[in-house]
């Protein structure tokens, strides 16, 4: 063998670098209270490649867009859904977030249709309206006080979840936000302590999971029931019911539609509310950033009522929200399980290893974005696009997992964020320290308490 060729195998076995185990034990302590904050750190202290002892498990964290193109696309079928999701499966069941191989190609293939974009393009007069009635009921809120804009968003996008989705109004199941937040605390429980607690050890949060999972499981029966007997619907509770008629015990069908509406209402509203929550505060902080939305807005409407073919004129509110998406994914891990031992970027990974690719940290990776914390929407300019590495940007993933409601999500985030910014303006709330919260998706820790004004 030359010596070249005992060079590159040397390479091609390479462990990635991190803590000696001993030294790593209080890494678990601190994953609990900022996870981000650990990647973070991992990533500047050992680069591109790093390999994190956590417990009994040892995770790798890999931050190159060719560590990712590998992971999710190249060769994504050598990985499976990873830590925390694999956990929260105990938490969620087998819907599309979870499940895996000929399961998950099924339930992609019954939601497809409904994201057409034929569809998604008709939609945005449903939008618009749910948007124009948040407007109405934030103007009685000026000079009253705060407002929590993380709940307000919340409200705003089960709404237009139900309405475009759903054919259905979410308005009448009051207790179906704060069952979603018992869901993503114990699905963050389940991650954090690797699923070793059972279920039924009467800890305070897994009883508010389970009450939260009875509740989820009345709204979704009460969803399907309403739809018993209708034939031909294009929303996804009528493809849902047709889809598990082949089931021969109707009981798993029952249970299979169940997980699958929970996890569709789950991720269908929180990523949208979690960045436009994210983008009312940025505006904030960037108020030459708001006058620009604000004045393209007020040029739009002036038009017209917004139709998706409108949505062309709203350039810049685009490209604000896709800098907000870049700082803030709502996505913010990508966590895999390598299937069998796998090379990534010039390192060893074993069979069953846990593999991490954080778009969090991709978004900031400063080889690829100049000044990284800073929030520039002309980032995303289309004279400023070009010569970008195409995985250096993965707010809704990438390969075959690739966020199926993307389109529907930033449509609806285009229109509200221009609805809002047209007639009103969102302050934060003085001394309040806005911070992330690293849950299912990346949202703002504790609410967002913000007063409103008159944006004339």
């Amino acid at each position: 063998m030359t010596a070249t060729a005992a060079a590159t195998q040397q390479e091609a076995h390479r462990v990635p670098p991190g803590p000696r185990r001993i030294a790593a034990l209080g890494l678990l302590t601190r994953m609990v209270r900022n996870r981000l904050e650990v990647m973070e750190q991992c990533a500047a202290d050992y680069g591109d490649a790093a390999r994190i002892p956590l417990g009994p498990k040892t995770l790798y964290l890999f931050n190159h867009p060719d560590h990712a193109r590998h992971v999710l696309a190249d060769n994504a079928a050598n990985y499976s859904k990873g830590i925390g999701l694999v956990q929260a499966r105990r938490v969620m069941g087998d819907g599309l977030l979870t499940s895996e191989g000929e399961r998950w190609r099924k339930q992609r293939k019954t939601v497809q249709p409904v994201f057409q974009p034929k569809r998604i393009a008709r939609q945005a007069e449903v939008i618009a309206d749910e948007a124009e009635a948040l407007v109405r009921r934030l103007r009685q809120r000026i000079g009253t006080g705060p407002v929590d804009v993380r709940d307000e968003m919340t409200v705003l996008t089960l709404g237009v979840l139900g309405r475009t989705l759903l054919d259905a109004d979410l308005s009448a199941f009051d207790s179906i936000g704060g069952s979603f937040e018992a869901v993503q605390n114990q699905a963050i429980f389940e991650m954090m302590s690797l699923g070793a607690v059972p279920l039924w050890l009467p800890l305070p949060g897994a009883l508010r999971f389970r009450k939260a999972r009875r509740d989820l499981q009345r709204i979704t029966d009460a969803l399907a029931a309403g739809r018993e007997g209708r034939a031909g619907g294009d929303d996804i509770i009528s493809r849902l019911i047709e889809s598990v008629r082949e089931e021969p015990d109707p009981r798993v069908g029952r249970r299979r539609m169940r997980e699958e509406l929970v996890t569709l209402l789950l991720a269908g509203h929180e990523t949208t509310a979690s960045t436009l929550s994210w983008a009312f505060h940025l505006l904030d902080r960037h108020p030459e950033v708001w006058e620009r939305v604000h004045a393209e807005a007020v040029e739009v409407f002036a038009r017209g009522p917004l139709t998706a073919d409108s949505l062309h004129g709203l350039q810049y509110t685009t490209m604000v929200l896709e800098e907000v998406m870049r700082l803030y994914p709502p996505v913010w891990i990508l966590p895999r399980i390598a299937r069998a031992a796998d090379e990534i970027g010039g390192y060893r990974v074993p069979a069953g290893a846990d593999v991490l690719i954080c778009p969090y940290l991709l978004h900031r990776h400063p080889a690829f974005w100049q000044d990284p914390e800073r929030f520039d929407p002309d980032r995303f300019a289309p004279t400023a696009r070009g010569g970008r590495h195409r995985y250096a940007y993965l707010p809704f993933g990438a390969g075959p997992r690739f966020c199926v409601g993307n389109s529907l999500g930033m449509l609806e985030a285009t229109i509200v964020l221009a609805t809002m910014a047209r007639e009103l303006r969102l302050r934060t709330v003085r001394g309040y320290e806005v911070a992330g919260e690293p849950m299912l998706t990346l949202r703002v820790r504790g609410g967002l308490p913000m007063t409103v004004q008159s944006a004339k």
